[in-house]
């Protein structure tokens, strides 16, 4: 129970502190508002960071915070594939529960920002050019990277970091994945990361915020899920797992 209390509460404090950037510098009157995209991607990767360091001191050492991670790592052995898909149902419900407090914590911010679309975008990803093949294909490149270079990050030849070292890795990891290949797709590279707050915008009573582009939602859920898959692959492949 304390393992799926750190997974559900890490992935909460991701997404509170990543949509939170997503607002601030979207949302129309926020103090960082047109502030950029550097600055939105040092706010994943640094709520990236602290998920983790939540997750493991409510009792999740392994902090996945990401139904792709938790896939490679049951494709690995970690996990039985029922408890890998109660953690993922977990991870989701954590970042529900993440959005809904960016709703609250901006609350009149929604009224005057006219842009449904930038409502939408607080919440979850929106591609820059819409072409469901590459905007799959980016998601699905983007996780992998991502895993790959978490199992090299924390290879036995990197040796063993002290404890608690390995989150700030992992952060700026996210931060480097959003500054060099968040572009076309604003970087899912987590189906929890996406789905949790869609469902979120969809209940919310945000004012005009318009639609919860259900057609799309498809790509930020099973490309990570292929990107991890592929990397588990490629992972035993050449000998980081």
């Amino acid at each position: 129970m304390t393992n799926l209390l750190g997974e559900f509460l890490g992935t909460a404090v991701l997404l509170i502190f990543g949509c939170g950037v997503v607002a601030n510098v979207c949302l129309k009157g926020s103090k960082g508002e047109n502030s950029g995209w550097i600055v939105i991607t040092a706010g994943w990767g640094f709520g990236c960071m602290l998920g983790v360091f939540t997750a493991v001191a409510l009792g999740a050492p392994q902090a996945d915070i990401n139904p792709a991670v938790t896939l490679a790592k049951t494709l690995n052995g970690v996990y039985t594939w029922s408890q890998a898909l109660v953690t993922m149902a977990v991870q989701v419900a954590g970042g529900f529960v993440g959005a809904v407090i960016v709703y609250l914590a901006y609350l009149p911010h929604w009224e005057i920002t006219d842009s449904p679309t930038t409502k939408l975008g607080v919440f979850s990803t929106i591609p820059a050019i819409r072409n469901y093949g590459q905007n799959f294909l980016c998601e699905l490149i983007g996780t992998f990277v991502l895993i790959m270079m978490i199992f090299a990050i924390f290879s036995a030849n990197n040796g063993h970091f002290p404890a608690g070292y390995g989150p700030y890795l992992v952060g700026i990891l996210v931060w480097t994945m959003g500054l060099g290949l968040g572009g076309p797709t604003g970087y899912a590279i987590n189906p929890a990361r996406d789905l949790g707050p869609r469902i979120a915008h969809a209940i919310l009573p945000i004012s005009g915020k318009g639609g919860s582009d259900w057609s799309y939602s498809w790509v930020p859920i099973l490309g990570p899920l292929a990107g991890g898959g592929l990397a588990y692959i490629c992972g035993k492949l050449v000998g980081l797992i």
